[in-house]
């Protein structure tokens, strides 16, 4: 079986170049990101693998049935840059892997509350200067506050067992609430607006969906607690970005830590500090001292990598011998709430 991994970096070839011997695939890997545009670089191929910035919509799929291609395996959890409905039309079944390690990204959510709350990174950019001042550094301690979790799902989970251990009481929305998981964990679920209310510190880890588009913007961003840190790990589009800046901008919103952009794909995994941005909503953003952004790396563990490419080609080998695909997502975006 054949398959063209789109958007290689060093990392992906490496993991999966060291299982490819217990699988006997032939892989064939590319730098560019899937679209329509070069789609053709998969022609002779059983099966595409696609991480977060490739772009798999509904011309792209049909080029790809065309060519003869049986499977989209994606190599993250969600799966909103593929037209599902497209792909159930043309019979091309996806496959995503939703687990690849909830610890990493839980763990990262966490170091962005930190750094900003006790804002690490300012400090670190000072003392290399010769600042030793404490002058604007001062945090709160994590115990006793509150923490609005959006979306339950594994790494919410893992997040909010973390978030326990601090002593923070943790308020949670989801679509579909688990009354067995609160009562064990000891939170509450809680509607959106008193979730807002409520929260000193709000971080969001459900899919992209119709539903959640933009879930956080001007209005949203009102009802919130003055001073609030908003975390996103989940998907860039969750957030309004201009609305997140007018929110910093009045104060409404003490910091941010995303590890996601609406606008990401032409910036994220790539070096582009030899060229001057013209992305002037991610510029404005970057120059908030109460601001922080990394570059969708919340999953980047050597576990999580691996378990990335072992559940990938498992996947892939499922589907090849005919059996039941356990991690297919079908075009029901809205019974995926939570899994982020």
């Amino acid at each position: 079986m054949k398959i063209t991994l789109f958007g290689t970096q060093p990392y992906d070839r490496e993991s999966f170049d060291r299982i490819r011997d217990t699988y006997g695939f032939d892989i064939c890997y590319h730098r560019s990101l899937l679209n329509a545009n070069n789609v053709a670089l998969a022609q002779g191929s059983d099966a595409v693998c696609i991480f977060v910035n490739d772009t798999a919509d509904a011309g792209t799929i049909r080029q790809l049935a065309g060519m003869g291609v049986k499977l989209i395996a994606l190599r993250c959890a969600g799966f909103n840059n593929v037209d599902l409905n497209a792909a159930a039309r043309y019979g091309i079944p996806v496959v995503r892997v939703p687990a690849y390690s909830p610890h990493a990204v839980a763990e990262h959510a966490v170091a962005l509350m930190l750094a900003l709350n006790r804002k690490i990174h300012r400090a670190y950019w000072r003392t290399r200067d010769g600042n030793f001042s404490l002058h604007g550094l001062m945090g709160f301690d994590m115990y006793g506050k509150t923490a609005g979790i959006v979306g339950t799902g594994r790494i919410a989970r893992e997040l909010i067992r973390i978030l326990k251990g601090f002593g923070m009481e943790v308020v949670a929305n989801d679509l579909f609430p688990d009354p067995q998981y609160a009562a064990e964990a000891g939170i509450a679920y809680v509607p959106l607006d008193e979730l807002y209310a409520r929260a000193d510190i709000v971080s969001l880890h459900c899919p992209l969906t119709d539903r959640t588009r933009y879930m956080i913007g001007d209005a949203a961003i009102s009802r919130m607690k003055p001073g609030v840190i908003l975390i996103n790990t989940g998907r860039g589009q969750l957030i309004h970005t201009e609305a997140l800046i007018d929110g910093l901008k009045e104060k409404k919103i003490g910091a941010a830590g995303l590890d996601v952009y609406e606008e990401e794909a032409g910036y994220f995994y790539e070096d582009t500090s030899d060229r001057i941005m013209d992305d002037d909503v991610l510029a404005r953003l970057l120059s908030f001292n109460n601001v922080i952004v990394t570059s969708h790396q919340g999953f980047f563990t050597r576990e999580a990598v691996d378990n990335i490419a072992r559940t990938t080609m498992q996947n892939i080998k499922d589907f090849s011998e005919c059996r039941r695909l356990e991690n297919e997502v079908r075009a029901e975006p809205e019974n995926a709430v939570g899994q982020l």
